[in-house]
């Protein structure tokens, strides 16, 4: 047999072990042997990796692809670039001398937490550029706060229900709209030109894919406040047809882009898209995932819906972002209807009631092997962890957030409660298939410093945050490789590496199950499909 490619000069960490071995051959964009059996194969081209780690692409459970790409575009008010509020009014003073009077400047992932001053507020940004419009996302993407050149032009009597407009004493509004009430912004800005949310694609695609990621789940797309355009797939389609999407994604569908469908009476496919398209369709390279559904908010917010007050926040306990009975009825459909479903849930209280809707609907219908999703889940109970397992949902928590995030939880939620804030391990003893993921742009995506994370679990100011909740090196692997997979219906497809699996594989400067510092490794190519690319060091 003459195959495309044999591999060979490397470390391959293959099969659900992975266990090692030093050549891998590739036919038509597929792993078809290993070790001995790819060794003598003939083949049109033979690659020396010079001594490099492979392991199967990383694959990203719950990323926001588009966001992050516009985001690159946008004023950066992480950690790294601004340390105080005042910081902040400097960025968009100097932002506004270089656009002219009227136009928008647009800021992201400002952390009130890690800001001496707190939120930023209007009257202030007002001085700052006071010609222009200002909209400032927080990190989260659960709030933001604009000046009063927008606050003038929203209709600030119809607040939508689970959300909030922040007032100061007086009864002013502050600028900060919560949740919900970020979409009093969407008659001032979408939809979105579907050529711009394309180039973003291009973009993250790029980056993505220089730091190992072969699969993404987008987590939401079409609506809610992190829908861009109606017809947001269809930047998807056109990336894919132009060449310059490479990553695999599959999309989750936001519930308000979903509708009740003409059907005959016997049919059960009543909720979802026209034309009866639900969780599966499409091909290995863009496929539609799970129905995405809003329960709650933010935990560094103080959003999320809590069972307990918050520490220092006069009893505030968070809210729904969607009402129960409503969220219950349009799980109900979108279970009748064959959905996957994937429901973000933080709070404990949250997390509860999408347990008990689950329970409900696959109590009332049964469906093998539902694979529904809670994402986040980042408050949880130790009573709720065994109904996780027993009912078969996959939990989605986000080990980044653990450095990045984990000072702002512990502040909000106090030491005891820390211990079940964003659990891994005792997801897995279980029983439960864990996936990993980012939630990028919220915090860096990089899934080297991912793996790091939920090996460490050390926030960034130095404490540790639930040390019985560290994973292994092979365990936090697994997790961003065919626990991923799993968790998108994709696991007989990507995710490891035997033969039969799609070649998809990064490229790594050291073996991350053996190396001492797992953010010092360095991904020198990506190869997607048997086909290379990213090469930062002509590897391939």
């Amino acid at each position: 047999m003459l195959v495309d490619t044999v591999y060979g000069g490397a470390r391959f960490l293959t099969g659900p072990e992975f266990t090692p071995v030093d050549v891998l051959a590739v036919h038509h964009g597929r792993i078809v042997a290993l070790g001995d059996d790819a060794r003598e194969l003939p083949a049109r081209r033979r690659i020396d990796l010079g001594g490099a780690a492979v392991v199967p692409g990383f694959h990203d459970a719950h990323n926001h692809l588009a966001w992050f790409g516009m985001a690159l575009d946008e004023l950066p008010l992480g950690a790294g670039d601004v340390r105080s509020v005042d910081d902040v009014y400097a960025a968009v003073a100097a932002r506004a001398a270089e656009l002219s009077p009227g136009s928008w400047i647009i800021g992201s992932g400002y952390d009130q937490n890690k800001l001496l001053g707190g939120h930023p507020n209007a009257e202030a940004l007002d001085r700052a550029a006071p010609q222009h419009r200002v909209w400032l996302k927080h990190v989260s993407g659960h709030m933001c706060v604009v000046n009063s050149a927008v606050l003038t032009d929203l209709d600030l009597n119809h607040v939508p229900e689970g959300g909030d407009v922040v007032h100061d004493a007086a009864g002013s509004p502050t600028g900060l709209l919560r949740e919900q009430a970020q979409l009093l912004l969407r008659p001032l800005v979408y939809p979105i030109p579907v050529d711009r949310v394309t180039r973003a694609i291009e973009r993250a695609n790029h980056e993505l894919l220089a730091q190992g990621v072969t699969s993404v789940q987008e987590a939401g797309i079409g609506g809610g406040w992190i829908g861009r355009t109606p017809i947001e797939l269809g930047a998807y389609q056109n990336a894919r047809a132009e060449h310059v999407l490479n990553l695999r994604v599959t999309v989750m569908v936001a519930a308000d882009a979903m509708h009740v469908v003409e059907a005959a009476e016997e049919d059960e496919m009543r909720f979802g898209l026209d034309l009866g398209l639900r969780t599966g369709f499409g091909d290995d390279h863009l496929r539609i995932g799970a129905m995405k559904i809003f329960a709650d908010g933010s935990l560094v917010g103080r959003t999320a819906a809590m069972c307990d007050p918050y520490v220092g926040d006069d009893g505030g306990r968070g809210y729904f972002q969607t009402p129960p009975a409503e969220l219950r009825e349009t799980i109900r459909l979108a279970h009748r209807s064959g959905w996957q479903v994937a429901t973000h849930a933080i709070g404990d209280r949250a997390v509860a009631e999408v347990l008990d809707i689950y329970e409900e609907v696959l109590t009332a219908h049964p469906r093998p092997d539902h694979r529904h999703r809670i994402e986040h889940c980042g408050i949880t109970r130790p009573e709720q962890i065994e109904r996780i397992a027993r009912l078969g949902v996959i939990p989605v928590p986000q080990g980044r957030f653990v450095h990045e995030l984990g000072d702002g939880m512990i502040s909000a939620v106090g030491a005891e409660r820390a211990e079940w804030c964003y659990r891994q391990k005792s997801f897995l003893d279980a029983g439960v298939e864990l996936p990993a993921s980012s939630d990028r742009p919220v915090v860096d995506g990089r899934p080297l410093l991912g793996l790091r994370d939920l090996v460490q679990r050390r926030t960034a100011g130095g404490a540790v945050l639930a040390a019985s909740e560290r994973l292994t090196r092979a365990q936090a692997l697994r997790a961003y490789t065919y626990g991923s997979a799993y968790a998108g219906f994709a696991e007989r497809r990507v995710g490891r590496l035997e033969p039969g699996y799609l070649a998809d594989f990064a490229v790594l400067s050291a073996d991350p199950l053996q190396v001492e510092d797992l953010g010092e490794v360095a991904v020198l190519a990506t190869v997607v499909g048997g086909d290379t690319v990213h090469d930062a060091v002509g590897l391939c």
